[in-house]
Order: C-alpha cells, then sequence, then structure tokens
C-alpha cells in the first residue's frame, strides 16, 4: 500500500511540471562555500543556426535562453537595508574555472572576499568571475539589488542568444549573508534551434520513429502468423502478442511526447506519463514471460501450480518500482536527479532485475535437463535456442552496464552530452532484439502445436522422478505377447507413419 500510495502522490505532483520551460516555484538559496545558491538548470544547445533567407517558409535559427519574470523574494523581517546583487551567471561547461577565485592560493571561492577586493580584482559581495578565453563576452553575469525595504526585486527580462555548441549551466547566486530566507520565481526558456528539446534529448525523436517503424514491422509479421493459425495458437503465444502490441503503444507514445515537447518547449505530461506507464508495464510482461517460458509454462507444462503467487508478486513489485523511478526521470525538469535520490529509487529495480534474472536462468536449467531426460527432442532444440539468446542478452547488458558506469564515470559534467542519448536507445534496441528471437522461436505455424504442452501421457513433467521409478511394470503374460500384432505387418500398413509415431512418442 505505501508503494501505491507514493505513486499516486508523483503522479498528482506531475500535473504541474514542465521541462526545457525551467519553472522556479519558490527554491531558496542553499550556502555552497562562501555563496548561497539555486542551480537554475543545464543542457545542452546547439549554435544558432546561420539565416536562411532564401528558404521557404523562413526558419528561425536562434539558440537562446530567455530570462522570463525572476523574481526575488526576502522575509518582510530583513528587510531593512539594501543588498548586495543577486546574479544569474550562465556559463558553458568548458569555462567552469573561469567562475570564483582565491587570495593567496587557498580555498576558492566563488563570492569576492575583502582580500581580493583590496587587491582590486573583483566587488566585495559580487561573483568572482574572468572572461572565457574564447569569447570575452562570457559567462555571462548580471543581476538585480533589494533597495531599503523593498521586499521583491526582479531581474530584467533579458534574452542570451547562445552562439557555441556546448553544455549551459545557469545559477542564481548571492554573497549577502542578511538575506535569509530568499527564494526565486519565475522561468526560463531554453531553445535549441531547430526545437525546444534540451539538445541530449533531440535524436531520441527520431529514434522513437525508427522504433515505431520497427515494432510495426514485427507486428504485421506476428500478427499476420497469428491470423493464419490462429487455431494451432497456444497460451504463450498470446503472452508474446500482448508484449508486442504494448511495445507498439510504448514506441509511438514516445514518439508523440517528443513531438510535441519539440514544438511547444513544455513536456505534455498526460503522454509523458501514458508512455511511461506502457514502457514499464511491457518490461514487467515481457520479465514474467522469459520467466514462465523457462518454467516451461504452455509448453510442458500447462499451469504455474503453486508459484502462480510468487510469479505475480514479483512481476507487481516490480511494475511498482520500476513505475516510479521512470515517472521521477521522465516527468519534470530535465535537469538530472541527484546522485542519492536517483540511487534509492535505481537499487529496487536493479535488485528485482537480479532476482529474476536468478529465477529464470535456475528455471531454464531444470527445463533443460527434464527435457532431456524424457527425450523431448524438438522442445530440447527450441529451448537450447532461447536459453543461447536469453544467455547473450545478459552479457551484453553486463558489458553496456559496465560502459555506462564508465561513461558518467567520466563525464562529470556532461560535457559528451551529445552522445549521451545511446545510452537509453540502447536497452530499447537490446529488448526488442530479444523479442524479436522469442517471435521467430515461437511464431504461430501449422506445427505449432507439437511444441505446446498436449495431455495425451508424454508431457507428464510435474510427475516426481521417484515416483516413476517406483512404479514396477508388470510381466506380460504368454497371451498378451501372442496379442501383439507382428511389426512387420504394421510397417507394411502404415508406410512411414512409424517415423512420426517415433517422434510423437520423443515428444
Amino acid at each position: 500500500m505505501c508503494g501505491v500510495s507514493l505513486l499516486a502522490f508523483l503522479l498528482l505532483l506531475s500535473l504541474c511540471a514542465e521541462a526545457s520551460v525551467h519553472d522556479y516555484r519558490g527554491e531558496k538559496f542553499a550556502a555552497k562555500g562562501n555563496a548561497f545558491v539555486v542551480h537554475g538548470g543545464s543542457e545542452g544547445i546547439y549554435a544558432s543556426a546561420p539565416n536562411l533567407t532564401d528558404a521557404y517558409p523562413p526558419p528561425n535559427p536562434d539558440s537562446y535562453i530567455r530570462f522570463e519574470r525572476i523574481t526575488f523574494r526576502r522575509n518582510k523581517d530583513f528587510s531593512n537595508f539594501s543588498s548586495w546583487p543577486i546574479q544569474a551567471v550562465i556559463f558553458e561547461v568548458e569555462d567552469r574555472e573561469t567562475i570564483g577565485g582565491s587570495a593567496y592560493g587557498g580555498q576558492r571561492a566563488v563570492c569576492c572576499t575583502g582580500d581580493l577586493a583590496k587587491l582590486g580584482v573583483c566587488t566585495e559581495g559580487q561573483v568572482i568571475y574572468r572572461p572565457s578565453v574564447e569569447n570575452p563576452d562570457w559567462p555571462q553575469v548580471f543581476g538585480v539589488s533589494f533597495e531599503m525595504d523593498d521586499e521583491v526585486a526582479v531581474l530584467p527580462l533579458k534574452s542570451i542568444q547562445i552562439t557555441k555548441t556546448g553544455m549551459y549551466n545557469l545559477y542564481f547566486i548571492h554573497c549577502d549573508t542578511r538575506l535569509k530566507g530568499l527564494i526565486v520565481e519565475g522561468k526560463t526558456v531554453w531553445k535549441n534551434p531547430s526545437s525546444y528539446l534540451p539538445g541530449r534529448m533531440a535524436p531520441m525523436k527520431v529514434f522513437y520513429q525508427f522504433m515505431s517503424f520497427a515494432y510495426v514491422l514485427l507486428g504485421i509479421f506476428w500478427f499476420s502468423q497469428y491470423a493464419r493459425f490462429w487455431k494451432e495458437v497456444f497460451p504463450l503465444q498470446n503472452c508474446i502478442t500482448a508484449v508486442i502490441t504494448l511495445g507498439m503503444f510504448e514506441m509511438a507514445l514516445w514518439y508523440f511526447d517528443y513531438a510535441e515537447f519539440s514544438q511547444t518547449g513544455i513536456r505534455p505530461t498526460g503522454t509523458t506519463i501514458w508512455a511511461v506507464t506502457f514502457g514499464t508495464v511491457k518490461r514487467t510482461v515481457a520479465r514474467l514471460v522469459i520467466l514462465m517460458v523457462s518454467m516451461g509454462y504452455g509448453v510442458v507444462r500447462p499451469t504455474l501450480g503453486g508459484l502462480t503467487s510468487k510469479v505475480v508478486m514479483l512481476g507487481g513489485t516490480f511494475f511498482i518500482a520500476s513505475e516510479v523511478l521512470e515517472l521521477v526521470e521522465n516527468v519534470g525538469a530535465v535537469s538530472d536527479l541527484s546522485g542519492k535520490a536517483k540511487l534509492l529509487l535505481v537499487l529496487p529495480a536493479a535488485v528485482l532485475d537480479v532476482f529474476f534474472i536468478l529465477w529464470i536462468f535456475t528455471s531454464l536449467s531444470a527445463t533443460l535437463t527434464k527435457l532431456q531426460t524424457r527425450r523431448m527432442m524438438i522442445k530440447l532444440d527450441i529451448y537450447r535456442k532461447f536459453t543461447n539468446a536469453l544467455a547473450a542478452a545478459v552479457l551484453v547488458s553486463v558489458g553496456w552496464i559496465c560502459y555506462e558506469l564508465y561513461f558518467k564515470s567520466n563525464d562529470v559534467y556532461n560535457e559528451q552530452w551529445q552522445n549521451a542519448w545511446i545510452i537509453p536507445a540502447f536497452w530499447q534496441v537490446l529488448s526488442y532484439s530479444l523479442l524479436f528471437v522469442i517471435c521467430i522461436l515461437w511464431a504461430p505455424s501449422q506445427s505449432a502445436t507439437r511444441y505446446a504442452y498436449r495431455d495425451d501421457g508424454n508431457d507428464e513433467f510435474d510427475r516426481d522422478e521417484t515416483t516413476l521409478t517406483l512404479i514396477k511394470p508388470s510381466p506380460i503374460s504368454s497371451k498378451d505377447v501372442r496379442s501383439v500384432p507382428d511389426a512387420r505387418s504394421v510397417q507394411s500398413s502404415n508406410g512411414n507413419s512409424n517415423d512420426v509415431l517415433e517422434e510423437d512418442k520423443r515428444e
């Protein structure tokens, strides 16, 4: 119940969240060194495109960061003085060393101290910065001060054009210890040349368009086979149909989400929530399908028996953990979560994934052993191929996780933002590839029933091995022997049908 309540709370909270339009709703300044700071946002922005006068319709080539109604409010009890300025500082990540300084080589300070002011390198109470080597106009620093008895100070409307591709950071900073309880309100708009999508998210729109097409192709293949051989369909194939359908909806919703975000700069909360939910349901059902296949459901056993409740409980727990994580990551501001907050959300989903993998491979081992013991050779061949594909997917996943950790550990300041989209895209491609293999192995066909469970005495999967050995066959009397027809006469009358019967016995 706690998990469901938390999920409902996050859904309600996200209804008022925006993205590339960064909204500040009473954020308080936090002490960082000798400064007080509010992080205003970080986004990768491409440089403004050149003016294309011959193009029609005329393009909007501008990349900019625009300040709208940025208001600072202080407590009435602390308004009886004129303050030092509250400044907005915008810099490209490569120029991060130009912010701050030190008087005698000691600890780096963001705010100008009395010692530095005496050296004449800055003005006391203001942010220390030096011009960029490549562009003397950067970083951009401007601000506003409180006059005597003022409770509100407003930054002037300002639009800063971006002429260099890079990761840009915005901080609101003040150095006045007397400004207790100061908050910031308003919003900033961040725009790329072609759209409002943040730079690191822009390639995902094209990617989801491609994945939607890929799922449509897979759906055409699967549903055509399903329609042709619908009389031969068994329960496992119905589960695969559900996963394909969910995947098609997920990819389409993500594409529409990014397309609307690209046009308006405000992420469509409803579409995002639906995309996240369809994706989480798809991943949950896909894991359950793989687990049930590994247990032999629908192929060598008709039900999961007493394990059904445990499988459902694991699936439900995984859904809640993944849904909360995906909602917090995708609904709201585009800036990344803090490390600790994200870790607390990632851990439950990661632990449940490990549990799925262990249970899947344990079940697969038992299933392969029993199939080999009963000489069900056709099903054994299918399961071996499935095991190989699953093992390859797990090995590739582990390798990619190691690469992802390396990538993020060496990109502390998000300087590789133009390649960051590859990380989430890979998991979608891997999931699709495994689903594609499963569709090939268990596609509906005329002979599909030979891969399904048959209650004809040959698929006795759940019977205890020791029980079978304790049942001793009764001796055959000479009368019974005489009643057995000659094998040669049977062969002559049935032709090659014995080969089929032998195959059925093995199955």
